[in-house]
């Protein structure tokens, strides 16, 4: 799957212009509008991975692109404070408990709780990432912002061994792809600069793999969801 997904992204008509202009917006992302338009950009590879199209697509339509980009923030956003809220909570009034008292015992406790915090926190976060590339897929296919919420759809999907396989694949490409980065940031300013656009390639990749993945997933979610079909659920 991941040699298709390069394959995706080298063949595109636009390979150079398209990394170029990736490349540039994720440096300019700390001003927010450009990275609300490179995440609209990998959903579009999502949506273009779902309808099986050959090779990426290229940049355009920016207003739909920031648009699409904006809501794909939201659905992460939405995701990740449920483990941020639960986190600060637990955490919060664990250090509130060791310090606000001079007990041993009751120090330990919060000692033990602000370890407990942290771990639950720790799964949460994973659990979150886990789920938003699902959920960023399910709106790209439908376009619907509400789709990323779906829990009908989404149930059958992540817990799946294949979507779990795809995101495993898609999460080394990005892990590969930091590694790379990180040995060329010993390269002053120009090597941090080659970084950030093979960090956009690789995302590009990844999303390709969790778009294709979630396209052979849908006959199960379907299923689920009340119409009948042979695949089983794995």
């Amino acid at each position: 799957m991941i040699s298709d997904s390069i394959t995706y992204l080298r063949n595109s008509d636009e390979l150079a212009k398209t990394i170029l202009i990736g490349g540039v917006l994720s440096i300019l992302s700390v001003l927010l509008i450009p990275a609300f338009v490179v995440s609209g950009y990998l959903v579009r590879v999502l949506r273009s991975a779902i309808d099986g199209e050959a090779t990426a697509p290229a940049f355009g339509e920016w207003g739909e692109l920031f648009v699409d980009g904006l809501k794909a923030f939201v659905i992460a956003f939405v995701y990740g404070l449920v483990p941020a809220v639960v986190g600060f909570v637990l955490v919060g009034g664990s250090v509130i408990a060791t310090f606000s008292t001079e007990s041993g015992s009751a120090g330990l406790l919060g000692g033990v709780g602000l370890l407990f915090g942290l771990a639950v926190s720790v799964v949460l976060g994973l659990a979150a990432w886990y789920l938003i590339p699902a959920a960023t897929a399910s709106f790209a296919t439908t376009g619907r912002l509400s789709a990323g919420f779906d829990i009908g759809t989404l149930r059958p999907v992540v817990t799946s061994k294949r979507y779990a396989t795809g995101w495993l694949l898609a999460l080394g490409v990005i892990v590969l792809a930091a590694v790379v980065a990180g040995m060329l940031n010993a390269i002053p300013v120009l090597g941090t600069i080659v970084g950030v656009f093979v960090s956009f390639a690789a995302s590009v990749v990844a999303y390709h793999i969790i778009g294709r993945t979630w396209a052979d997933l849908q006959p199960i979610a379907t299923r689920d969801n009340g119409v009948i079909d042979d695949q089983p659920v794995v």
